[in-house]
């Protein structure tokens, strides 16, 4: 199978995952989704005439003598007539009448009596003031962010109608691999496991767990078969070697692979297919940068499409220093971003994540394309 070239092996793996049908949740549950519809006001914002300061709500031009006092969430609320005012806390409801609120430090009370300039409406915030009820507040496809949970939470919303995050189990192969422990005589520490929590998590999925598994076919195969998710990761054989066998697990599954390489450096075995049930698969190098490619390049954009997010695109910046391109494949190379700045980190081979550690993006090289120190180049956050 040709290798996919990198830019439309993203666009076919964001393509691959529509999102996933709408669910009802409470607003602790919605955190980081997407909005399945438009959040709609369901009461006018403020909901009630709002003491915008701590002070008197009066009526009349003064002075005014002292009747009562109310606190945010006060029981009866007294009227006011011409000539009076009202004690009141920020955030209590201003009695019917009431021409605005003045502020303690300009108003003066001895005895009953209160003196200071009228407010002429001042200090209130007005029902509706901020929205009137049944506004579209929010279109759908926003992002449920801790700012609109509180909106959500202050028009009147209990539960929020959401795109859930993609349920992700990551089947991670190699009998050269240790779980714990120091590497060493023919074994080496699983260093991409440790790293997918975080990066499903950034990329907006939900990973129920870490499987382990021995380099045998079959094993792999029931394992992709029996896992309980909306995408499946692999982790190893995804390549042409004796124990790279997932293209051969994939075609007995009857599964539509739609990317078998991608030509890009490193990460060029990956790769992404449906299962039948429409499950999708995502097939990670076993070498850790490797993994880290794949997982910016194919796995962001499968978790974002699944969320209901937009594709994840490149931002840009000018390198501090040349980087040779491949001739055939795009090369993600680890930079450590400062301002509009993208230094290498070096270590950038395929097993490597000592430059990765101290990167925060990929810069991306072109094929045939090299780049000076000054240039602008596309660079993708690292989760």
């Amino acid at each position: 199978m040709t290798a996919t070239p990198w830019p439309q092996a993203r666009t076919t793996a964001y393509a691959a995952a529509a999102p996933l049908p709408p669910v009802e949740v409470d607003l602790a549950a919605a955190a980081g989704c997407v909005l399945a519809g438009p959040l709609w006001s369901l009461v006018p914002l403020p909901a009630f005439d709002t003491a915008a300061m701590d002070g008197w709500a009066v009526r009349g031009p003064g002075p005014w003598r002292v009747v009562g006092r109310l606190l945010a969430g006060g029981g009866e609320l007294p009227g006011i007539a011409d000539g009076e005012a009202v004690e009141i806390a920020t955030g209590a409801q201003v009695p019917a009448g009431a021409e605005g609120v003045l502020p303690y430090e300009q108003g003066v009370v001895l005895g009953t009596e209160l003196t200071g300039p009228a407010p002429d409406g001042d200090h209130v915030r007005r029902t509706g003031e901020e929205c009137p009820a049944r506004t579209a507040l929010l279109p759908s496809g926003s992002v449920a962010s801790p700012a609109v949970l509180g909106l959500a939470a202050a028009v009147g919303h209990d539960v929020l109608t959401v795109h859930p995050p993609a349920r992700v189990v990551a089947l991670v192969t190699g009998d050269e691999l240790l779980r714990s422990g120091l590497p060493g005589a023919g074994r080496v520490r699983d260093a991409v496991g440790p790293l997918l929590p975080g990066a499903v998590a950034a990329g907006g999925g939900r990973l129920l767990g870490v499987r382990h598994l021995t380099d045998d076919a079959e094993v792999l195969r029931l394992a992709v078969q029996d896992a309980d998710a909306d995408v499946v990761i692999t982790s190893g054989a995804s390549s042409v070697g004796r124990a790279d066998f997932l293209l051969a697990v994939l075609e007995r599954l009857d599964a539509d692979v739609l990317i078998g390489s991608v030509a890009v450096r490193p990460g060029h075995p990956q790769v992404l297919a449906r299962l039948t049930d429409g499950r999708l698969l995502v097939g990670l190098p076993g070498n850790p940068l490797a993994a880290l490619a794949g997982l910016v390049s194919l796995l962001a954009p499968v978790l974002a499409g699944l969320a209901g997010r937009p594709m994840p695109v490149p931002g840009s910046a000018r390198l501090t220093e040349p980087l040779g391109s491949a001739p055939h494949d795009h090369r993600l190379v680890p930079v450590r971003l400062s301002g509009d700045l993208a230094r290498p980190t070096g270590h950038g081979g395929s097993a490597m994540l000592r430059g990765a550690a101290g990167a925060d993006a990929f810069a991306v090289v072109a094929p045939g394309c090299d780049v000076a120190a000054g240039d602008a180049v596309d660079v993708l956050p690292l989760p």
